[in-house]
């Protein structure tokens, strides 16, 4: 059974057991995602303008739009306002900064009805982050930019907490991956090369549970839980932000959600840093968490381009 926990007061410690349990927690927009959201808004608006961005697949090639959507992404990460908008999201949610360890933010951008459907705009079919050599202890947290729908947002798929499925996690090298997959995402427009795990047999989607929430919402659940991308048809293109957090406690003392189907060599553990200060992820921690090959000359931690 997956409960979904709508605005709850439990504290930080009960909700991560929770979430490692399979459940799902919404939060209504409050002034710290909003902030977080409106910056990520006035980037967009600035790199699509005089477009609407949402309609702007109407209005451009495929080429042009990636043009100007991949350097986007990057440049929200590294804007110096990004970092503190961020981390006073995590704080306003409960999380304790000297506690808690933060990836950088994703900004995504689903377009409708199969216009962009590789790299920068990649809708990912079924998956458990795990397969990309998250912890267990990681924990996702997703905020819509636009106005969503049902047709727009994503899917979770709880038949499968506990249920195995073949999807070539054991094929998965995360630094191989930096190196090259993460890298080049730009690159792919009409259809998407990269080696990555995903789904290796027929899946069964349903029943599933589509959450629709505010723009300025918060869904965060477990890295280990199965979702996708809804496959867009609300005739507008979907922006939205997505970041992880792990509890240093937890991974010290190896607490998580369960790992059914999990075989990845290497760990995302390193593109983790302290809330409070920005330091990175204990060198012992990491290596309790590392396995498999170093390839020569590969990326331990992903370090996206700057752009201007």
């Amino acid at each position: 059974m997956t409960t979904v926990y709508f605005d709850s007061a439990v504290n930080e410690t009960t909700r991560r057991a929770l979430l490692y349990a399979g459940d799902i927690f919404v939060y209504s927009p409050r002034p710290s995602t909003l902030a977080l959201i409106d910056f990520a808004r006035e980037l967009i608006d600035e790199g699509f303008a005089p477009h609407d961005a949402e309609t702007a697949q109407y209005e451009m090639s495929v080429d042009k739009f990636v043009e100007i959507f991949a350097p986007l992404k990057p440049r929200f990460i590294h804007h110096p306002k990004t970092k503190a908008l961020l981390r006073n999201v995590v704080a306003a949610l409960g999380c304790d900064l000297d506690e808690t360890h933060l990836d950088v933010p994703r900004l995504r951008g689903v377009t409708s009805d199969k216009y962009l459907t590789a790299g920068v705009g990649y809708a990912f079919p079924a998956h458990r982050d795990t397969w990309w050599a998250a912890p267990m202890a990681q924990l996702n947290w997703w905020l819509p930019i636009t106005t969503l729908a049902s047709e727009s947002t994503m899917a979770f798929h709880p038949g499968y907490w506990t249920t195995p499925i073949s999807n070539g996690s054991e094929e998965f090298n995360y630094y191989e991956y930096n190196s090259s997959g993460r890298k080049d995402a730009a690159k792919y427009i009409t259809a998407d090369l990269r080696k990555q795990p995903g789904p290796r047999q027929p899946m069964e989607l349903d029943p599933q549970i589509r959450i629709v929430c505010p723009i300025g919402g918060v869904i965060l659940f477990s890295g280990a839980q199965m979702h996708s991308t809804v496959p867009n048809t609300s005739g507008r293109t979907r922006f939205s932000i997505d970041f992880r957090t792990v509890a240093r406690t937890d991974l010290e003392v190896g607490s998580g959600a369960p790992n059914v189907d999990t075989f990845s060599q290497g760990t995302s553990l390193r593109d983790f840093v302290r809330g409070s200060d920005g330091a990175p992820m204990p060198d012992d921690i990491v290596a309790r968490y590392d396995s498999g090959d170093k390839p020569e000359g590969a990326m331990l931690v992903f370090k996206p381009p700057v752009t201007a």
